[in-house]
């Protein structure tokens, strides 16, 4: 029996192999520093860490913890993760992992998410019963594939990987959504191009080193901070209250659950301001109030595409 006879079963053999968690070293060509990203080259984060670090040796890893683990640890020089999308919202857990690792944010950008229907070349619309991407992705291709209502979502780990496994099993019946970068690095065929739901699908990204290596930017106008307050009434109003008197521009507030303390939350806030010393006011300020306060990094806001 064939691959494309029984997908299941491949796809549980590909699962599996995908599980090994150590960063493959060198995977891509690049004279720079060694970027981690979580997913396959050819992924939004791929590009992404291209456009940060444009002569980038690229460094795909499983799990987002192994990326941030492979920075830690000196492995790789940094990492491009997502941190937002435009759509979706926040990516959780890398808020999380920010705060759980020695490391800042150096730069960010934003990177445009048009997702495309790739397919083996030949293949026509009619073959494809399964379409394979990372769930966000066909979340926000929902309308597309409604109206294709013979094709079944399969949630994937990544959409460049999804192309990846296109073309290994070189199943004619599947097809995979992912970027135009993921198309050509595998040589899958682009059958439908910007099949998104909304146009307006944009994706942050941030770059981050460890701490020790990180280089203070005298451009840097935004701040990306993380802070604890007691659960008591007027505690996370008078954390705040300071932000406005500074001349701060608040731009985003995230709330996460601390681990192991039902009930109770760490703040993340992106923060607009003119000034390192504003900046260093901003976290004097909220120092009385909280019972921690940790800066995650200073940078230059990205220009809006």
């Amino acid at each position: 029996m064939t691959s494309s006879q029984n997908p299941d079963i491949s796809l549980a053999h590909w699962y599996a192999a995908r599980q090994r968690s150590t960063p493959v070293p060198d995977s891509a060509p690049g004279a720079g520093m060694k970027v981690a990203i979580q997913g396959e080259l050819g992924s939004f984060s791929y590009e992404a860490a291209l456009k940060l670090v444009p002569d980038a040796v690229i460094v795909p890893c499983s799990l987002s913890a192994d990326v941030f683990a492979a920075v830690a640890e000196g492995i790789v020089d940094a990492a491009v993760v997502p941190i937002e999308n435009s759509l979706a919202g926040s990516v959780s857990e890398h808020f999380d992992l920010l705060l759980a690792h020695d490391v800042r944010v150096q730069r960010e950008t934003l990177l445009r998410i048009r997702h495309n229907l790739i397919v083996l070349p030949g293949v026509q619309i009619d073959e494809i019963e399964r379409v394979f991407s990372h769930p966000v992705a066909l979340a926000q291709c929902r309308s597309y594939l409604a109206r294709h209502a013979k094709m079944d979502a399969c949630a994937f780990y990544d959409t460049a990987g999804s192309v990846k496994q296109l073309i290994a099993l070189q199943d004619r019946h599947a097809a995979a959504i992912a970027s135009q970068a993921a198309e050509g690095f595998y040589g899958g065929h682009i059958l439908e191009a910007g099949i998104e739901d909304n146009p307006e699908n944009y994706t942050r990204f941030f770059l981050v080193r460890r701490a020790a290596d990180s280089i203070a930017d005298p451009q840097a106008n935004k701040i990306s901070l993380a802070f604890s307050s007691e659960n008591r009434p007027g505690k996370l109003v008078a954390a705040l209250s300071g932000f406005g008197a500074l001349g701060a521009n608040m731009t985003k507030i995230e709330s996460r659950p601390v681990h192991g303390k039902p009930w109770e939350y760490y703040f993340y806030i992106d923060c607009q301001v003119s000034s390192p010393e504003i900046a260093d006011a901003i976290l004097a300020a909220l120092e009385p109030h909280c019972a921690m306060v940790k800066e995650l990094g200073r940078y230059q806001e990205a220009d809006r595409l």
